[in-house]
């Protein structure tokens, strides 16, 4: 040990006196860390019903990618329920779905105990990949327990190294540089077990205290060190500030529980910044929890929603099943309006848990009974040449529906199905048969006919939409960026709109065009600063070029078809949408249902836009993996 002279005695006498009083600021602090940590522990995942409300908002075959992402990718230790709670919505829209399908068969005439239901696809992929990660979460327990009790050692080896280093003699850098790296050798040491905490913590400190008392630090080197623990905060205040720009609700939470096990490894600060430095990062860690409650609010305000909607079909349900048909037109027409209202009952989301049974009972009931009582009063109606009479009543109608639709190609599947199936049906009153033979084939020729002078107009007025997207790609080129980021960003916007409105063009033509003005469109937007959709489309950009550098196309190729099934699905839902609402009556029940609907459509198109935008960078790598081979 360095000798010192009087003055140096009475100058370090004064040292030990303010490292007592940090010590004790410190002992306060950390106190305060681990109160934090410990409501931290007690809230890092989220509660069985915040998870049940989000899972619940999913597809079952979205469940199945959320269980295969727990299972590949997930951190075991931060699991916990997830995977008992998705398990446990699975099979609830497992069943609802069987439930469904159960209604529906009935409704078609079938019998309740003919109804047969196999496990599909993704019922097995679902429970195979619940199986992968149970064995790989009890490999993970076990090794993490190894691990720990690992740790467990090197940190008793650590706290020997301190005691070697408190009996030690030398100079008093030489000393101060071992104590540093003995230091960092402990912070980089991982978890312990939980039951030796504590002890170890205490006797760290204890060691710390002591070798403050023995070495009697100068003030000089003792602030560098109280310097080096600010700058570390506060890197850690502004990361945990910056929480509030991920996109990402659960990575921001996981990421602030990290940035909470750093803060505590880290040493005292000057005491005149202690108070301030804490009261930053407490005030920047309630601000990302705080973000982290609105967000599942807001999944509970659109389950809320959701039950009101439900409760209005409901209402008008009881409305339409008030009267009692007494023809088979009328039983029909009532059919049809109970198939609408079941319709749009699929078509809104999900509702809290503890409302689902109940409410889903509340609508089936009325529907089970409604065609228990069909059944009966078709059983005393008329003789099989009526039923067949009717069934060709149904296709006629359903071939008129087709006739004025647009959707030719679904439209004339359906119809020729429509044509096969009017062959198979038996005979009906001699009276009759000619008349609805004349009124089906009215309606087949109808649709035909439109579909024929559709197409005619198409190919006429080809040319003029071909010249009108050469304008606009000549416009596209010719367009310079302004400061203004979002006006700029609204006209790239108003391009694609613009060119989604020009009309039919042959399939050669409109790829030759196509390829063209996205090239431009792509030029531009690569000239844009990233907003939150930007931030999504650049980081989904380089997870593809990483498959694309690895030459895992299969992934490439998956990740397309993903895409392109997610957005035929919303399409065909804002269609099913947009044709139900001319459906509903004005009441205060209609308008809610309205209001609901057009917010869903709303929400539907902007995320079809923004898997459209990935559909395109895949095509992009495609086309550009196609050109590297030549």
């Amino acid at each position: 040990m360095d000798n010192v002279t009087s003055n140096e005695q009475l100058a370090l006498q004064d040292e030990m006196n303010q490292t007592a009083i940090d010590a004790k600021e410190n002992s306060a602090e950390v106190e305060a860390i681990l109160s934090v940590e410990t409501e931290e522990e007690a809230t890092a995942e989220e509660s069985t019903e915040e998870l049940t409300n989000r899972y619940s908002a999913l597809s079952r075959q979205e469940l199945v990618s959320e269980l295969r992402e727990l299972c590949h990718n997930a951190d075991y230790a931060t699991l916990k329920s997830k995977p008992a709670v998705l398990r446990s919505v699975f099979n609830d829209k497992t069943n609802s779905e069987r439930k469904e399908a159960l209604a529906a068969f009935v409704a078609q005439g079938g019998n309740e105990e003919d109804f047969a239901s196999e496990p599909d696809e993704q019922e097995r992929e679902f429970y195979a990949l619940y199986a992968e990660y149970k064995e790989k979460r009890q490999r993970h327990i076990e090794q993490q327990e190894k691990e720990k009790q690992e740790n467990l050692e090197k940190k008793k080896t650590v706290l020997g190294e301190l005691r070697e280093l408190l009996q030690s003699e030398g100079s008093l850098k030489d000393i101060y540089d071992n104590f540093n790296a003995i230091q960092d050798k402990w912070k980089s040491i991982g978890a312990v077990p939980r039951s030796e905490i504590n002890s170890l913590w205490e006797n760290y400190r204890f060691l710390i205290e002591q070798f403050f008392d023995k070495v009697k630090i100068s003030r000089e080197l003792r602030d560098m060190g109280l310097k080096k623990n600010l700058d570390e905060k506060l890197a850690l205040c502004e990361r945990v500030e910056g929480l509030m720009l991920c996109e990402s609700i659960n990575d921001s939470f996981k990421q602030l529980q990290e940035c909470h096990q750093q803060w505590k490894e880290i040493g005292p600060v000057p005491s005149d910044k202690n108070e301030e430095i804490w009261e930053r990062f407490k005030t920047a860690s309630d601000a990302v929890n705080r973000r982290r409650q609105e967000f599942y609010d807001k999944i509970k305000q659109e389950q809320a929603d959701n039950l009101a909607a439900k409760i209005a079909l409901c209402e008008r349900l009881e409305e339409v099943l008030a009267a009692t048909p007494e023809t088979i037109k009328q039983w029909n027409e009532q059919t049809d309006k109970v198939n609408e209202l079941f319709g749009l009952w699929k078509t809104i989301g999900s509702v809290a848990k503890s409302e689902n049974e109940k409410i889903w009972e509340q609508f089936k009931k009325p529907i089970d009974l409604f065609f228990e009582r069909k059944k009966e009063a078709f059983a005393k109606m008329k003789s099989e040449q009526e039923v067949n009479q009717n069934h060709k009543l149904e296709l006629c109608a359903k071939a008129e529906a087709i006739a004025e639709r647009c959707d030719w190609k679904k439209a004339t599947a359906e119809l020729i199905e429509l044509q096969k199936e009017w062959k198979t049906i038996g005979y009906v009153p001699r009276k009759q048969s000619e008349k609805l033979w004349l009124r089906f084939r009215a309606a087949c020729d109808k649709f035909f006919e439109r579909k024929a002078e559709n197409y005619k107009a198409q190919k006429s007025s080809e040319e003029e939409n071909i010249a009108k997207k050469e304008a606009i790609i000549q416009e596209v080129k010719a367009f310079s960026f302004t400061e203004d980021k979002q006006k700029n960003l609204d006209t790239i916007k108003d391009f694609q709109r613009r060119w989604a409105e020009i009309g039919f063009i042959s399939p050669n033509e409109r790829q030759r065009l196509w390829e063209e003005f996205r090239a431009a469109i792509d030029a531009h937007f690569d000239k844009l600063q990233s907003d939150n959709m930007e931030l999504n489309l650049n980081d989904f950009k380089a997870r593809i070029d990483a498959d694309k550098a690895e030459g895992n196309k299969a992934a490439v190729a998956r990740e397309k078809k993903e895409l392109q099934e997610r957005i035929q699905k919303m399409q065909n839902d804002v269609l099913v949408w947009e044709n139900n609402l001319g459906f509903l009556a004005n009441s205060k029940q209609a308008d809610l249902l309205k209001a609901e609907f057009e917010k869903k459509m709303e929400k539907t198109k902007s995320e079809i836009a923004l898997l459209k935008a990935k559909l395109n960078i895949l095509q992009k790598a495609e086309e550009d993996t196609n050109e590297q081979k030549k």
